[in-house]
């Protein structure tokens, strides 16, 4: 049985003028799916475009090409997104990185919680929302009384929480997590992992987690996409990349995971990657599926060695 897609980006450009000289391509020309019911992680360091990537999907960002179908609806097109907006803004929902300046400061934890509910007209009462307000608030593991209080009462991961149960409340389809752990200390990040995975048991939750902690990607994650300077570099299942990564800015990636073992941490090999190891100048480079579920870019001469490493040749 095929699964059911529910997002599709394909050949997806986000670029950003500096200056009249100078363009910042973010996103350059990357394609890849999410299917319904699956956690998709999305990695990469700082400024590698996976943040931008998020926000282009749910139009915070408009794309420079490229497609993005939703649903079966390409909402990359501006009258498409028009007409199906209130529908997208229910089913679709993102979980800021910076919990802070996603927070109204002006305006209480229960008016935050309540905001999409008021706008989608999902209750119908006050004490209809208030019950949803607190059982939205319980779920992220914050108190009822919280409900009452500002942000600036809390500290960035409470916030981050309050993030997380403003994009729950209207029980979306989708949910972008934009670094939803990044801020929070480790058992609490536990808690926000065990809870995505519960929806996803429960609900048939899809969800984009975009983060950089690689060892916390991998618990959550159905499959795993790499990302390195606007390039979708790697893609496969989670074990598949973490026990047969090709990409040598992948393999840096997992070689950089802290060891909770002093003595094999001592011993482990760092891989760092060079970029000039790639002559993309002489022979052009291709997203290509290597073995079924596991795609890579590369020139084909990268691609032979990597099918030689795969022993599929």
């Amino acid at each position: 049985m095929n699964k059911e897609k529910i997002l599709e980006v394909s050949n997806l450009k986000q670029y950003f003028k500096l200056d009249k000289k100078s363009i910042v391509k973010a996103i350059d020309d990357i394609s890849f799916e999410i299917y319904k019911g699956e956690i998709f992680g999305l990695v990469g360091e700082s400024g590698s475009g996976k943040s931008t990537i998020g926000k282009t999907i749910i139009n915070i960002h408009k794309p420079v090409d490229g497609k993005i179908i939703y649903k079966g609806k390409c909402i990359s097109d501006k009258k498409i997104y028009r007409k199906e907006k209130k529908s997208i803004n229910k089913t679709m929902q993102i979980i800021f990185q910076d919990s802070t300046s996603s927070l109204n400061p002006r305006m209480t934890i229960g008016e935050i919680i309540s905001e999409p509910l008021k706008i989608q007209g999902l209750c119908k009462n006050k004490d209809e929302k208030m019950k949803k307000v607190y059982e939205m608030l319980n779920l992220v593991g914050l108190d009822n009384t919280y409900a009452d209080k500002y942000p600036y009462d809390f500290s960035g991961g409470q916030r981050q929480r309050v993030g997380i149960a403003r994009a729950l409340s209207v029980d979306p389809e989708f949910i972008i997590a934009d670094e939803p752990i990044a801020s929070l200390d480790v058992s609490i990040q536990a808690q926000i992992v065990n809870l995505f995975k519960k929806l996803q048991i429960e609900k048939n939750l899809t969800c984009l987690f975009i983060a950089h902690d690689l060892s916390m990607v991998r618990h959550i994650s159905d499959r795993i996409g790499v990302m390195y300077k606007g390039k979708l570099v790697e893609l496969a299942n989670a074990n598949e990349l973490y026990n047969n990564p090709l990409h040598p800015y992948t393999k840096s990636l997992l070689s950089a995971i802290p060891i909770p073992d002093p003595e094999y941490a001592r011993i482990k090999n760092r891989i760092e990657y060079n970029p000039s190891i790639h002559n993309y100048d002489k022979e052009k480079a291709k997203w290509i599926e290597i073995i079924p579920g596991h795609f890579i870019y590369g020139s084909d001469e990268e691609l032979y060695k990597y099918e030689r490493e795969l022993n599929v040749i």
